[in-house]
């Protein structure tokens, strides 16, 4: 079992879920994030004043998945997270976690029946 955190553009996320869909993956949770990378932010004019805006606006997405679907769930992020044909800085990273145990409060299962086929 894999834990499979990407973090993505917000505009992204619809594409996102809608590629690992494809890949039956439905599984997953969806946090409102900020932070920053090599984008290092952006400068803005406000009121007159320069302001640094060092955090930007991310979607944290978190996947358990089985060994047998790993890298289909990570070439579906990546295939629609990315922007214009080759990528552009920002659009997010993907970390794939070892995951010792998963438990599923409903019924009790443990492990891969935890999380599904």
């Amino acid at each position: 079992m894999k834990l499979i955190v990407a973090i993505i553009r917000p505009e992204k996320l619809e594409d996102v879920q809608q590629a690992l869909a494809e890949t039956d993956v439905y599984l997953m949770t969806v946090s409102d994030v900020r932070g920053c990378g090599r984008q290092r932010g952006y400068t803005e004019v406000y009121r007159g004043s320069e302001v640094q805006i060092r955090l930007l606006p991310k979607v944290k997405l978190e996947i358990a998945v089985n060994e047998a679907f790993v890298d289909a769930t990570v070439e579906a992020i990546v295939h629609a997270a990315r922007t214009g044909d080759t990528g552009n800085i920002g659009d997010g990273k993907i970390f794939v976690l070892g995951l010792d145990d998963a438990v599923r409060i409903r019924t009790g299962e443990r492990g891969p029946d935890a999380i599904g086929p």
